[in-house]
């Protein structure tokens, strides 16, 4: 391992190592503000860049875009309420608050801290763990990843701001939404109305975009004049976060990191299953669970940190197994065979100067991130003074840009569209938007391990429940869900308490 990290150090250092892990991470935090746009195109379109330089540079800076998106993604969903990738959709439901109530310098700052100490986390656990836990995602089959994704739709009872019922409703849509376009299995379409822009299914960034920050648009156009501007202070001492709000986050981030180094290392779940689980994880243990989706900082806290290290150890299937962690890191993958590199078990022992070269790139990237990120959040938070007549038309504008940019199909702006209207009337009748994404990420994921399981066992249901993983991640479910009922039901004798005098 010391050999294998001096010659890591030699790789990251050299003046090429440096360059293209500042490249890198400088795109993704651009990409990362501007919504929409993506990281999966976003390192499609760079790929062929990195063709002409050695295996190990090119990775650190397809890596470089992949994380530091992750870090300018969060900027919008907490300034407008648009995510700036769909991994921080979440951090919109306390952040953006956050922002309203004055504190977006201090929501910046929690992020920027948070996202560096999942990214440092995950970097950690893929050096010192990267083969006993690639070890133990080889022993997941299709029943443990159905478990997993049930798992997570378990998670949408967090996100139950007007009742558990609308929340798993919207679920359902969701889950039907994912499951538009051509059936793999029978080649048969599904939903599609005979628009061959749906074969492939409904692009997420339309989704999260539509769903997310265009409703907060229409809404603020139906009231009648504008609003003034928000008196923001962006002085250095009121974007630093007070005693109380270090003493609430520490244990989120913590939490969060947990979170997504375990969903990191299992293929297909990805950093916004970590993001959207560790929220969960959150709402669970606070109590006041009723407050979250108001601006609490162990809402941004703990997903922010989720969403670094899952990026982090994502690397450890792809690497390790030759699984892509993500459609990302499959993307990764590509660029590695096309070099003539076969991951697997036997990829750090045969390629260190790769693998502990990215390694360190990502201590230097993300520390690169720090200075980067920290010095801008007085002008990010300037954002909001933007008068909205100006502020809108540009948030439209750039959603446009971003969507199309994915596949390059106008069809996709008129899906936005309806978004924005599904979002704007499910805000309107009191229905909550983070299930509906949630439904959509996992339900196709689900369906096909429920099939592939279904396959192997020749149609046998005990299949389900045929390993010890599987049962203790159902008991850890109905262990969730017992103690969010809980937790529910003593909120609702506090507030019943409280209203009584």
């Amino acid at each position: 391992m010391l050999d294998g990290l001096l010659q890591g150090v030699e790789v990251a250092l050299s003046w090429q190592g440096l360059l293209m892990c500042a490249i890198g991470v400088t795109l993704g935090t651009v990409i990362g503000v501007l919504p929409g746009i993506g990281v999966l195109a976003s390192v499609s379109l760079l790929m062929p860049i990195t063709f002409g330089y050695p295996p190990a540079i090119g990775l650190i800076m397809l890596s470089g875009v992949f994380y530091g998106a992750a870090y300018g993604g969060s900027t919008t969903s907490i300034l407008m309420n648009l995510p700036g990738t769909a991994n921080t959709a979440v951090t919109c439901l306390d952040g953006h608050p956050m922002a309203q109530q004055g504190r977006a310098g201090v929501a910046l700052f929690i992020t920027t801290i948070a996202s560096f100490i999942g990214s440092i986390g995950g970097a950690i656990v893929l050096a010192v763990l990267s083969m006993p836990l690639a070890n133990l995602a080889r022993n997941f089959g299709s029943q443990e990843y159905l478990a997993v994704m049930v798992l997570g739709l378990m998670a949408a009872a967090a996100f139950a701001t007007y009742g558990l019922a609308r929340a798993m409703a919207m679920t359902a849509l969701g889950i039907l939404i994912g499951l538009i376009g051509i059936d793999l299995n029978t080649g048969l379409e599904r939903y599609t109305f005979g628009m061959q822009s749906l074969f492939d299914g409904v692009p997420i960034v339309a989704i999260a975009i539509g769903l997310f920050g265009l409703p907060e648009v229409l809404a603020n156009l139906s009231r009648r004049g504008e609003a003034p501007p928000p008196v923001i202070s962006v002085t250095l001492r009121e974007m630093l976060p007070t005693r109380e709000d270090m003493r609430r986050s520490t244990p989120s981030m913590v939490r969060g990191g947990l979170v997504g180094c375990l969903f990191g290392i299992l293929p297909g779940a990805g950093s916004l299953l970590a993001s959207f689980m560790s929220y969960a994880v959150e709402r669970n243990s606070s109590k006041t669970p009723e407050k979250f989706g108001t601006g609490m900082i162990e809402g941004i806290a703990g997903p922010e940190t989720a969403n670094n290290a899952a990026i982090q150890t994502a690397f450890i299937p792809t690497l390790s197994l030759g699984v892509p962690g993500d459609s990302t890191m499959a993307i990764v993958l590509v660029a590695l065979i096309y070099h003539g590199i076969d991951p697997g078990p036997n990829f750090v022992t045969q390629h260190p100067d790769i693998f502990w070269g990215l390694i360190v790139s990502f201590l230097i990237g993300n520390l690169m991130l720090l200075v980067l990120n920290l010095p801008f959040i007085g002008l990010w938070v300037k954002m909001l003074r933007i008068p909205n007549s100006i502020l809108y038309p540009a948030i439209v504008v750039f959603s446009c840009i971003g969507v199309y940019s994915v596949r390059l199909m106008p069809s996709d702006l008129y899906l936005m569209a309806g978004c924005a209207v599904l979002g704007y009337l499910m805000r309107s009748f009191r229905l909550d938007a983070p299930p509906l994404l949630l439904g959509f990420v996992l339900g196709p994921m689900m369906e096909e391990h429920f099939r592939r399981t279904l396959l192997i066992s020749r149609g046998d249901p005990a299949a389900f429940l045929s390993t010890g993983l599987t049962w203790g991640i159902y008991l850890l479910m109905i262990a969730m869900v017992g103690w969010s009922l809980w937790r529910n039901a003593l909120t609702r004798r506090r507030v019943k308490a409280q209203a009584a005098g």
